[in-house]
């Protein structure tokens, strides 16, 4: 076989079925600025290590290109909407992937280390991977809030949590002499869950979030709009809900009366109990549970009463601690609320592969736009992988990566970025130049296991 050393292909970086796949953002970008950021985007998808703009252009050949610095203003500098690529991908994602039925919308927030003294944004944080509840561990660098769309994929086996948008949440400390008052992540929440159901306007979004997010604030700011899963305490107050009539004078009450808190409730006889089997649960599969569940107002001194759906979780075989959550729509099942709050694991999952697949966390941009850019790509470039890996596992161009003592027949992450990889190292070197000096013959079998120790390259 035949292999040359020579700059990118002049049809371009990417395969024509790639680049049709993406069409949907090129009216964002000026054309310009379009053909360098499909550049840019093939060299982040296959470079290894860290994702660094050197490092792509290093991987496409263009290390002596004169005119990086295009490359780095795609960041810095140029002009284009992260907020409307974002809605692009999750209309995208959802047409691809989510049919009929509910559009279930995974929300965490995650910390990305990062050192220096001109990160603005930095800020000193809890770290929830190192951290327990007897031990406190702190972590210096950027939080993300992130949303990602909670879906079934065919080839993976198992649902995938697929970041469309990113947002920045720093602390108070951020916003220190500056004019504006801060911004909670509760608020971050709430801006970016109104946001979606603008982009998704006839579609039933349930947003799965942590006990982070638990807030009256936030329910009552979306309830309207979306209907919202989390923890909740077992010791919350909880209120029936009023009488709909009222005698006499005065302003009718907005509660009724004091109900028991659900942690009485575990050990209460009179409460009825219902055997659910989940079919996936947090890496098991048919696991049994006892679930009750009912109506009430969850409420706080001077903040609006929340009608919720609350359901406590307890394992017949005490194997696992008793839980509670809550559910903005009444009339969901449990099953629906367990089932939907479960698959938030999943969200937890994407944020270790991006950052070992991906190279999150190893960007080294300093100027605050690229900073607000670069990670927000990152894990949407998990996403534009996985689309892009479907278009290929439906053409039959996508297998897992298997050995004699190793039979694998889900396919995971790693086997669809080492398919996308395939493809675009298949483009480029299909329309590479090939002059007679520059030619180097390299047997088929040892091309081989080069293409795959480059496809598989974290």
């Amino acid at each position: 076989m035949k292999q040359s050393h020579v700059e990118s292909s002049p049809l371009g970086p990417l395969p024509q079925g790639f680049v049709s796949r993406l069409e949907v953002f090129a009216d964002l970008f000026t054309s310009p600025t379009w053909a360098n950021a499909l550049l840019l985007l093939a060299g982040a998808i296959l470079a290894p290590g860290r994702r660094t703009v050197t490092a792509a252009l290093r991987i496409l050949g263009l290390e002596d290109d004169p005119n990086f610095c295009t490359f780095h203003r795609i960041l810095n500098r140029a002009r284009w909407s992260s907020r409307d690529a974002a809605g692009r991908l999750l209309c995208l994602l959802v047409s691809t992937f989510a049919g009929a039925g509910p559009v279930v919308i995974g929300l965490d927030d995650t910390i990305e280390r990062r050192w220096g003294p001109k990160i603005s944004a930095r800020g000193i944080y809890r770290d929830p991977v190192r951290s327990s509840k007897g031990h406190f561990v702190k972590a210096s660098g950027l939080r993300w809030l992130s949303a990602m769309l909670v879906v079934n994929i065919p080839w993976a086996g198992r649902m995938l949590a697929l970041p469309f948008l990113t947002i920045l949440a720093p602390s108070k400390r951020f916003y220190d002499n500056k004019p504006r008052s801060p911004k909670t992540l509760v608020d971050c929440a709430r801006q970016a869950i109104l946001q979606i159901h603008r982009w998704l306007p006839e579609r039933y979004i349930v947003i799965v979030a942590d006990s982070a997010f638990a807030a009256l604030e936030l329910l009552a700011a979306v309830r309207k709009c979306v209907c919202v899963v989390t923890r909740l305490r077992l010791d919350a107050c909880l209120f029936d809900f009023p009488p709909p009539k009222r005698k006499g004078r005065g302003r009718p009450p907005i509660k009724g009366k004091r109900l028991p808190k659900l942690s009485s409730l575990l050990k209460s006889r009179k409460v009825s109990w219902q055997r659910l089997r989940i079919s996936r649960w947090y890496g098991q599969t048919n696991r049994l549970i006892e679930v009750a569940t009912g109506t009430a107002l969850w409420y706080h001194a001077g903040i609006a009463p929340v009608p919720i759906r609350w359901i406590i979780v307890r394992d017949p075989k005490g194997e696992l601690e008793p839980q509670a959550f809550l559910c903005t729509d009444l009339n969901a099942t449990p099953r629906d609320i367990v089932a939907w709050f479960v698959s938030r694991w999943n969200v937890e999952v994407t944020f270790q592969e991006v950052r070992a697949h991906l190279g999150v966390e190893t960007q080294r941009q300093w100027s605050d736009k690229a900073i607000f850019r670069t990670t927000p790509a990152l894990l949407s470039l998990y996403s534009i992988v996985t689309l892009l890996c479907n278009d290929l596992y439906k053409q039959r161009k996508f297998k897992p990566r298997t050995a004699a003592w190793y039979e694998k027949t889900a396919l995971t992450f790693s086997d669809a970025i080492a398919a996308v990889r395939r493809e675009i190292w298949l483009h480029q070197i299909s329309f590479m130049s090939r002059p007679s000096r520059d030619t180097l013959e390299i047997p088929l079998h040892m091309w081989n296991r080069m293409e795959t120790a480059l496809a598989y390259a974290a």
